[in-house]
């Protein structure tokens, strides 16, 4: 299908053009404006093209309007005040999402033009696309000023010789999407799983059958969108599917990662968002269910997606300066500017992680093991001639001695469910924090390096002084659990625990809302739609899905060929599924006490019992393996 349409260009965007290019492109039928709230949910409607055809101008200035039931802003747009206009983004990347489903009369598949676009409440941006836009400008405008009020900044860069040289400030962002897939109704078999991830028996494996079909055209389709995808992989997690016929495999259950070129931070965040779209059509379309969810599998590796952040100017004479890339690569791991945004990417971390981690799904994978980063703390390398790469820290630095324009931050804690906008733009506000910090200290470079390696207790101009934010070994192995909540902080266990971070550290939420990127209200809004998300998920689906494993949790020995232990194993069982679940006249259970305390919003007592909950599942689960693993024969 290499003559249809993929993409609308720039200079395309202009209404003879525009119009011109849809005429000749008749399979193109429909257009959906994509705005994103404050819950990740995208909007996808279905627009007949001739509408936009009817009024071009019109219909890029006005876009469409709605009564707010398609999107969700929990004290913004109240059901008494509910107009929201979907305003099309004119800078964005447009793309045409085809139905190879649904053919036209000339055999080519009908497409929907996807334009990226903001939502407009009372005449205020009011979702996660404009935030994000908001403060990649105020990056821009602060750097600038900043090259003005500090003209020693410009000796850590030789191609600038004054502010007036900077023509843009750009910043980058790439997404490594992680992602399991199986064929429908395959039984997930942890056990085996476990195994497999034990032994590496899948770990950049050769794909097989529709598994790497679907890895193939999932990169050929990013190819046609100009993703520049740059690798597909398995992941570790997997078990080797079973052979059913020619080149079709059963019992497919895999993990793959799929990764593509960095682009600027606005656009790179809508190519996340859209390759999701274009992934799952093509693996479903092969016959195999794909989940973006952060920890599908209890006891196996999750899948996260490690977003990469990057700073640069452009100068008026076309030259790019990476502004993280110190002046001798081989004496420095980095800039004044490059320590200033990830030293303000850990001393405010605690209001970032509310929009990385917002789910129960997202921090069932962000626990101790499976080189989850639950630690504010990073790594830069062993030294600045021998970079290395941690895999067990919140976030790392990148680089390359001999590529300069290398040189940026991995960020690893978010998932492919995670608010890349929110939390990118959360980056960027505090990224300018560390930065002015670094350069009113009047500190050298060696100076702010060797204050970035403090200990827990030392002093600090800009860091907490009970922290430690640096470390080159593996936080897991190296530290005990108490070491690692004294010098890193303790990470929070449920939604509830780091929404609060909002209310406990107000100066730190005042840097995001410096220069209006996140207003007071969208910070409402935002933790009002999570803590409902939470609320509700935790009611309606973790409770009946745990309920569900109990039931499945049932007595296989009969009286013969059991021991003592087989008896007393089974006990404990029942007795620990009777306190989960079951009340009685006396005694109420800890599913029902969560359900109370939820309906009487006492959020913390909710909070602490499904912490409760949690780890008395962990436990119920293990007694059952212990217990059926004892048993010769099974009833």
């Amino acid at each position: 299908m290499k003559d249809l349409l993929y993409i609308i260009k720039p200079e395309d965007k202009i209404k003879d053009k525009l119009s011109a290019l849809l005429l000749d492109h008749p399979e193109i039928q429909f257009v959906s404006l994509i705005a994103v709230d404050f819950g990740n949910n995208h909007t996808d409607e279905k627009v007949p093209v001739s509408q936009l055809l009817d009024d071009v101008d019109g219909f890029l200035k006005n876009g469409i309007q709605t009564d707010g039931s398609s999107v969700y802003l929990p004290e913004i747009a109240t059901i008494n005040n509910a107009k929201v206009d979907l305003i099309p983004d004119l800078t964005a990347n447009w793309i045409v999402d085809y139905n190879f489903s649904n053919l036209n009369e000339d055999g080519k598949p009908v497409g929907t033009l996807l334009i990226p676009a903001f939502l407009i409440h009372d005449d205020k941006e009011v979702c996660s696309r404009s935030v994000l836009k908001n403060a990649v400008s105020n990056f821009k405008t602060e750097i600038i000023a900043l090259f003005t009020d500090y003209p020693e900044l410009l000796e850590e860069y030789p191609a600038i010789s004054k502010a007036d040289d900077i023509d843009d400030v750009v910043l980058t962002s790439a997404t490594e999407l992680e992602f399991w897939v199986k064929t429908p109704d395959t039984k997930t078999d942890i056990e085996k799983l476990a195994a497999s991830q034990n032994l590496k028996e899948q770990y950049w494996k050769r794909t097989y059958g529709q598994v790497r079909t679907s890895l193939e055209q999932s990169l050929e389709m990013l190819e046609c969108y100009g993703y520049e995808p740059e690798m597909g992989h398995k992941e570790v997690g997997g078990v080797a599917s079973k052979l059913a016929g020619t080149n079709v495999f059963t019992h497919v259950m895999e993990q793959l990662e799929i990764d593509w070129k960095y682009d600027k931070t606005l656009l790179a965040a809508d190519k996340e968002l859209i390759a999701k779209n274009i992934i799952k059509d093509v693996f479903e379309k092969n016959g195999l269910s794909v989940t973006f969810q952060a920890k599908p599998l209890e006891g196996v590796a999750g899948s996260g997606e490690h977003h990469h952040i990057g700073a640069a100017v452009v100068l008026k004479n076309g030259k790019t300066v990476n502004l993280f890339t110190p002046k001798v690569m081989k004496e420095n791991f980095m800039s004044k500017i490059g320590y200033g945004v990830l030293m303000g990417l850990l001393k405010n971390y605690e209001v970032i992680n509310p929009f990385v981690s917002s789910t129960n799904d997202s921090l069932n994978r962000l626990k101790p093991g499976f080189e989850a980063p639950v630690c504010i703390v990073s790594s830069l390398g062993h030294s600045p001639e021998v970079p290395s790469r941690n895999r067990t820290v919140l976030a790392g630095l990148v680089r390359d001695i001999n590529n300069p324009y290398a040189t940026r931050f991995e960020l690893r804690a978010p998932n492919p469910n995670s608010n890349t906008y929110l939390l990118l733009a959360a980056v960027c506000q505090a990224g300018l924090d560390g930065i002015k910090a670094n350069l009113n200290s009047k500190l050298s470079l060696k100076e702010i390096e060797a204050g970035f390696n403090k200990a827990c207790g030392e002093d600090h101009y800009y860091f907490d002084k009970d922290r430690a934010y640096r470390s080159e070994e593996d936080v897991f192995e190296d530290f005990t659990a108490e070491e690692r909540d004294s010098m890193f902080g303790i990470p929070p266990k449920t939604v509830y625990e780091n929404l609060v971070a909002f209310d406990k550290y107000t100066d730190k939420v005042a840097l995001l809302t410096s220069n209006d990127v996140f207003t007071p209200k969208i910070i409402s809004s935002y933790r009002s739609f999570m803590l409902s998300e939470w609320s509700i998920e935790l009611k309606e689906r973790l409770i009946p899905t745990n309920i569900n494993t109990i039931r499945r949790f049932k007595k296989l020995h009969g009286n013969d060929e059991i021991s003592d232990l087989d008896i007393v194993n089974w006990e404990k069982i029942k007795s620990l599924k009777t306190y989960l679940m079951k009340d009685s006249l006396s005694a109420k259970s800890l599913f029902t006490r969560i359900r109370e305390a939820l309906d009487a919003n006492d959020f913390q007592l909710a909070s602490d019992l499904q912490i409760e909950m949690n780890n008395s599942m962990t436990l119920l689960t293990k007694l059952y393996l212990d217990y059926k693993r004892n048993l010769i024969i099974i009833e």
